[in-house]
């Protein structure tokens, strides 16, 4: 029997990193969760870290780059078969380094108008409706 643990929350950070009206995004791997679908780039914040500290060590260990966290764009809560993702998306900015594919299968740069080219998680497909306003 489901008890109240098994749509537990999960906390989640993500980054918009924005360059020439292009967004990063990234491909996760075939072996994760949610296998190849795309993503902003982040992750689960631990239990010690602030939402800031676990997206520059989530960017820096997915994409090898360092980013400044600005400010907070969007919060969705989307539920998932066994826990919910509380998804927060940031503002960002790479502040060292240029992206490499090092813990995702493979990032791009697209426009607004090419999301509807990728499969995107749940939680990120509200939160890009969200961020475009076209929800």
């Amino acid at each position: 029997m489901a008890g109240p643990s098994s749509t537990r929350p999960i906390r989640v950070v993500a980054a918009v990193i924005a360059r020439d009206g292009r967004y990063l995004i990234t491909q996760r791997r075939a072996t994760a969760v949610l296998p190849l679908l795309w993503e902003f780039p982040g992750g689960r914040v631990e239990h010690d870290e602030t939402d800031a500290d676990a997206l520059r060590r989530e960017v820096m260990h997915r994409l090898a780059v360092e980013v400044k966290v600005g400010s907070l764009i969007s919060f969705v809560s989307h539920p998932y078969e066994r826990y919910t993702v509380d998804l927060h998306l940031y503002e960002c900015t790479i502040i060292q380094g240029e992206p490499v594919e090092q813990n995702v299968l493979a990032f791009q740069w697209a426009t607004s108008a090419e999301f509807d080219r990728y499969a995107f998680t749940p939680a990120d497909e509200i939160s890009m409706s969200k961020l475009l306003g076209v929800e």
